[in-house]
């Protein structure tokens, strides 16, 4: 079934930058519905040992690159679903924080489910921190996300039913 590109396993995206404001904290908090101070209030984030406001766990699901990489840019949209996700932190994210993105294809698996062939793109985020000169220092956060790209045969059942 495979129309992904295997010869991409390995390689990587054009690393692209984002810059974490509070504001977008605390829209992804309300939008998770998670209340917590830490993700508002940047007093009650420092008493509490943080610099400052702190990003939920998840919010580097919503750092996109400014392009679909190039293991995705030739598929069909309508036949790709989010996977499993994980996330490792080696500190937490907090506002004012800058960073250098980095994706990269690390595999791809095939599999058959109840409604037919997929395939299993595994991909890894990794964030690392930009210092004021720009240049990339110490990496914060990495996530590890799988695609489904779905086979043609699935998504054409669906419609009809």
């Amino acid at each position: 079934m495979s129309e992904i590109d295997r010869s991409l396993i390995g390689t990587s995206a054009p690393p692209f930058v984002v810059e974490v404001e509070r504001g977008a904290i605390r829209k992804f908090a309300d939008a998770i519905g998670d209340g917590n101070p830490l993700y508002r209030d940047a007093a009650f984030a420092r008493r509490h040992g943080y610099e400052g406001i702190v990003a939920p766990p998840t919010f580097p699901t919503c750092f996109r690159a400014p392009a679909d990489p190039p293991w995705i840019a030739a598929l069909d949209r309508r036949r790709i679903v989010a996977g499993e996700m994980g996330f490792h932190y080696h500190r937490p994210i907090v506002a004012g924080m800058r960073f250098e993105c980095r994706l990269q294809l690390v595999g791809v698996d095939e599999k058959t489910g109840a409604r037919g062939a997929m395939s299993l793109l595994r991909q890894v985020m990794s964030g690392y921190l930009l210092g004021d000169d720009g240049v990339a220092q110490e990496c914060v956060f990495t996530v590890r996300r799988t695609t489904v790209y779905r086979s043609a045969q699935q998504v054409a059942s669906r419609s009809l039913a």
